[in-house]
C-alpha cells in the first residue's frame, strides 16, 4: 500500500489519481498520520450486453464509430415523418 501526505497529493493529483486509475490504493497522511484512502472503483462495463449480442451474432460491429440512421422517412405530403410529429404536437 502506497503512502502520500497531503501535500504532495494536492501537489501531484494527476500523477496520484493516474496510479488509483491503473489500481494502486492510496493512504493520504497529515503530519505522517493515517486520515484518508483513496481506492479505485469498481465501474461495471457499460457495454457489456452489446458485445454479448455481437459474440452471439445477433449484431455486428466493426469497431468503428455509428453512420447513424438512413435518410429520413417521408410522408405522403413530402414532409419527414419527425416533422409530422413536431407538427402534429402544435
Amino acid at each position: 500500500m502506497n503512502t502520500v501526505g497531503i501535500r504532495e497529493l494536492k501537489t501531484h493529483l494527476s500523477r496520484h489519481l493516474a496510479r488509483v486509475r491503473s489500481g494502486a490504493r492510496l493512504i493520504v497522511t497529515e503530519h505522517g498520520r493515517a486520515i484518508a484512502t483513496i481506492d479505485p472503483i469498481e465501474t461495471p462495463d457499460r457495454v457489456e450486453w452489446a458485445r454479448a449480442m455481437v459474440a452471439a451474432g445477433r449484431a455486428q460491429w466493426e469497431g468503428g464509430k455509428p453512420q447513424g440512421c438512413r435518410p429520413p422517412v417521408a410522408t405522403a405530403g413530402g414532409h419527414s415523418v419527425s416533422a409530422a410529429v413536431l407538427e402534429d404536437r402544435r
